[in-house]
């Protein structure tokens, strides 16, 4: 019995995915991220999210803002430049 590698791994990292809800949604709380990542990916953990969006981040491509207690919202800074 095999399983499927689709199943194991996503071809696309969750970072670009993120990048792309963000460009074709606008900016969005950080849970409503989460639920437009587990339409595409299934199962995404916060933990999971919090770490991409840290890295995002922290490469200038995002920006992240708290709103209240438990909710951020996340938003780009422009088009990336990928060279």
């Amino acid at each position: 019995m095999t399983l499927a590698l689709s199943k194991v791994w996503s071809p696309r990292p969750i970072s670009l995915s993120i990048v792309e809800v963000l460009e074709r949604k606008g900016s969005m709380t950080d849970i409503d991220l989460q639920k437009e990542l587990r339409s595409n990916f299934g199962e995404v953990s916060f933990r999971e999210l919090n770490t991409n969006l840290m890295r995002l981040e922290m490469a200038g491509v995002l920006w992240v803002t708290r709103l209240m207690k438990g909710k951020r919202q996340v938003e780009l800074t422009g088009k990336p430049d990928i060279d």
